[in-house]
């Protein structure tokens, strides 16, 4: 008998805090139809085949953009011949920035081109291009302790180097530089800034990604060297000279356009209202055809719910899939699913989001009421036999999740392996034949145990309510 369902019977409160020795037991028949679908899973390229449709016929997906629009066709499309219900689009606007062109060249000493792409977000030059004698920074910690004045004209460049890691912990010091390099240079009187890729791979191709501009400082273009190319800025810099570059870029800013979250679902039998949603985001960069950011998400939770729609049919709650729009471009999708669902967030048991890439899951992290843990410990024990360990309980289920979770839903990381994610991510190399059909059918397997148990037990991963004190006569 479960811990809970003990406390009741016996007419006790349970315990605010999991105690140490506290365990959860799935019943036996949610774990073992949880077994049957993993198990099955592994032998399924239903995922694989999502995928390959995704970036095959739709391709890059900027959002806001036309083939974003497409996405959202074909999602529909897709999930409405897979059987999901109440499949639908949920619109909300988005300011749509272009890429345009790149150049980029130092003119002296040694004139030769570089490779670049604009951030995302970025203003353009002006039709001339900017010419500017190179600042150097190491860090953007380093750029940050310089006085503010001092670079005027001057094209700031920062090379601090991303770490490689499993979890992708080395992305979070590294991106720093992306968000804030412009902010920083144009306090100081920059002209433009150029960054070494936020990646970790050696290949001369550029990682894209956001920007940040504040109000009240001067706007500056920016834009990312490929690896290769920062390297070669730096070693011209070794030589003691003063290097000038050359920076012409044509990015757009196109007003509002439409963007919107795909839904689809697979109704609950008993408490149709509870919503166990499963994510990924539809939108990716434009320079690859966003296969492991984020294609691959889209196959692997479509593909878990599909799987267990095929098996059993309705769970006791409902099982969401969330296919977010314009991700990549400031959260918009996550920030437009937390407003319109705001009157129904507390219904929703427990959110994941797949958005690392293809690699196999090797944890499972939670982010849940302290008290609940013991039922996400049972889940891992459940997860062993696909190499998924138990992680801390500070998980942020996925970049989609980051507003709903700050408004208490409660979440799960499935954490992928991202050794070399961050040698693809945001790059033209992000493309279909970099999936491992194997490892992809590993993330379908465990998203649909866990899918399947948290939609049909009993408990919920919210704090218990605290009783009230009786009133004092």
């Amino acid at each position: 008998m479960h811990r809970v369902l003990i406390a009741v019977v016996l007419g006790l409160a349970a315990p605010a805090v999991a105690q140490e020795g506290d365990t959860y037991d799935i019943d036996a028949p949610i774990r073992d139809q949880a077994r049957a679908a993993a198990d099955s899973a592994l032998d399924s390229d239903l995922a694989y085949e999502i995928t390959r449709s995704l970036t095959t016929e739709v391709g890059p997906r900027l959002g806001g953009s036309p083939a974003e629009a497409r996405a959202r066709e074909w999602a529909v499309e897709k999930m409405q011949a897979l059987g999901f219900e109440n499949v639908r689009i949920e619109p909300f606007e988005i300011d749509y920035w272009t890429r345009g062109d790149i150049e980029v060249d130092v003119v002296s000493p040694y004139p030769q081109p570089l490779i670049a792409t604009a951030l995302g977000g970025s203003v353009a030059t002006e039709d001339e291009g900017v010419t500017g004698e190179i600042a150097y920074f190491e860090s953007v910690t380093a750029l940050r302790r310089a006085p503010e004045g001092g670079l005027n004209g001057k094209i700031v460049f920062i090379d601090q180097e991303m770490t490689r890691t499993q979890d992708g912990s080395g992305y979070g010091a590294a991106v720093q530089m992306r968000y804030a390099g412009a902010i920083e240079a144009g306090k100081r009187g920059a002209s433009a800034v150029l960054i070494r890729s936020v990646g970790t791979d050696s290949h001369r191709f550029p990682h894209a990604g956001g920007m940040a501009y504040e109000e009240n400082i001067p706007k500056i273009p920016g834009a990312a060297l490929s690896s290769p190319d920062a390297d070669q800025l730096r070693r011209l810099m070794e030589g003691g000279e003063a290097i000038t570059v050359r920076l012409k870029m044509t990015p757009e800013d196109r007003g509002k356009s439409e963007s919107g979250n795909v839904i689809g679902e697979i109704v609950g039998s008993e408490r149709p209202e509870e919503i166990v949603l499963l994510g990924a985001h539809l939108d990716s960069w434009d320079l690859g055809t966003g296969a492991v950011d984020d294609g691959a998400g889209v196959g692997i939770v479509t593909a878990a719910a599909k799987h267990l729609m095929d098996l059993y049919g309705a769970p006791e709650r409902t099982i969401r899939v969330v296919l977010f729009g314009s991700e990549e471009v400031g959260l918009f999708g996550a920030k437009a699913y937390a407003e319109q669902h705001q009157d129904t967030l507390e219904n929703h048991v427990i959110a994941a989001e797949s958005d690392f890439g293809a690699g196999r899951i090797w944890r499972i992290s939670p982010g849940i009421a302290e008290e609940k843990l013991p039922i996400t410990d049972a889940i891992a024990k459940e997860l062993v036999v696909f190499g998924v360990g138990p992680g801390p309980n500070n998980g942020s289920g996925g970049p989609d999740l980051s507003y709903i979770r700050r408004d208490g839903v409660p979440v799960v990381s499935l954490n992928q392996d991202g050794s070399d994610y961050f040698d693809l991510h945001h790059t033209p190399d992000d493309t279909f034949d970099k999936i491992d059909p194997d490892a992809m059918a590993q993330n379908v397997a465990v998203y649909a145990s866990f899918a399947w148990i948290a939609a049909n037990i009993g408990e919920t991963f919210r704090a218990e309510p605290a009783e009230e004190s009786p009133a004092t006569p």
